[in-house]
């Protein structure tokens, strides 16, 4: 789950991390407010979307004066904000942050997140901060620090010391910095996140360490332990489908393929979209259904695929195991009565009842393709797609 910057700057401030002051504005007006009690200052007037790079797409920007915030805020929102993250589609802007501008001397990176091959957590920090880390990570990797944590050990001291005489800090810098990156730790931990990212972190003019910009992903599978998290949640930032697919417990992900695919088990799902691709066609979503999923989940998720205008074809590719084949098959069968079929579906399914299955899906009268194998089944599909 992502949210938005301000939402992480007021997460940030609870655990004691220096952030500029400000507000966050849905009109115009109230943007004006807010700079209102930044007079004399610089106040920077930021797009809110779940994407970076919104610097360079136009949606940052720098002004003296409140009136002046208030005609950067009636500019910005309602603005279809296009990045590198958010595709040539863009992100609809319907909040914006006005803060406090800095005297800035220097603009650092720092992130935190999960390391599959370490099985711990990577704390990484660069001189090179700014809105040009990616090119940095390209090109200049080795001036990203990098430090890896044992999760069952704990941020430790000499932790910190790495990355501070990395980024060649002393003296009281060195202090502050430590004592951030332990607050910055523990935050990680407690909330369960996938990914906490501060770019830039800035070292001020008077030589104190704020949180410029902030961005903090959770790990979605641990929010019942967060409901607090859960409050922060913008549907407006999310696909419809996924959400709708969420409502069912379904792990649902729209992509920009022709070919839907609804399969049990995700790493059966990633398999699935690798022979879509193999057989000339493009996945349009992932869907995996999970193996205990109901007649009724299957027939959300049919319906889910459905409603998805790309899609010209469908593949459902099912093990039968704690999801039984003809539970799959009365699903599909229930679905397609209810909605209709305008493309075609190819169904290879093995496995606990398969034969019943068959029989469901062949006594149906439903114009479906059974497929041999799984490679059968998705040269089946992207040829029917193709015609």
């Amino acid at each position: 789950m992502k949210i938005h910057e301000y939402q992480a700057k007021d997460i940030l401030r609870g655990y004691g991390i220096p952030v500029p002051r400000g507000g966050v504005a849905e009109i115009p007006e109230m943007a004006r407010k807010i700079a209102e009690g930044m007079e004399g200052k610089p106040i920077v007037v930021k797009a809110q979307i779940h994407a970076g790079g919104r610097g360079k797409g136009g949606g940052v920007r720098m002004v003296r004066t409140p009136p002046e915030a208030e005609k950067a805020a009636k500019e910005i929102l309602g603005m279809t904000l296009i990045t590198h993250q958010t595709g040539p589609e863009g992100r609809l802007v319907r909040k914006v942050l006005v803060e406090e501008g800095l005297q800035i001397d220097k603009e650092l990176y720092f992130s935190m997140l999960p390391d599959r091959a370490s099985a711990g957590i990577v704390v990484m920090a660069s001189e090179a901060g700014g809105m040009d880390i990616e090119e940095v990570a390209a090109k200049t990797p080795e001036k990203i620090i990098k430090v890896q944590v044992n999760p069952l050990l704990g941020l430790q001291p000499y932790h910190t010391r790495q990355l501070a005489f990395g980024l060649n800090f002393d003296g009281e810098l060195m202090k502050s910095f430590s004592a951030m990156v332990k607050n910055l730790f523990q935050l990680f931990c407690d909330y369960d996140c996938s990914l906490l990212e501060i770019n830039p972190l800035v070292i001020t003019a008077d030589k104190k360490l704020v949180a410029l910009d902030a961005k903090i992903n959770f790990d979605d599978n641990a929010l019942f332990r967060h409901k607090d998290i859960l409050a922060y949640r913008d549907l407006d930032e999310e696909d419809p489908l996924e959400v709708e697919a969420s409502n069912y417990n379904l792990n649902y992900i729209k992509m920009d393929g022709n070919i839907g695919n609804m399969v049990n088990g995700a790493g059966l799902a990633m398999a699935t979209m690798d022979l879509i691709k193999l057989a000339g066609a493009e996945p349009a979503n992932f869907l995996d259904v999970g193996g205990g999923a109901s007649a009724e989940m299957v027939e959300n998720g049919f319906r889910i695929i459905l409603s998805d205008p790309n899609v010209k074809g469908v593949l459902i590719n099912i093990f039968g195991g704690i999801l039984r084949c003809d539970v799959l098959a009365q699903g599909v069968v229930e679905a397609a009565n209810k909605v209709g079929i305008q493309v075609p579906v190819v169904i290879r399914m093995e496995g606990t009842n398969v034969e019943k299955g068959r029989q469901i899906l062949e006594e149906s009268g439903l114009n479906l393709i059974v497929a041999k194998n799984l490679k059968d089944a998705a040269q089946k599909v992207a040829t029917l797609a193709k015609g």
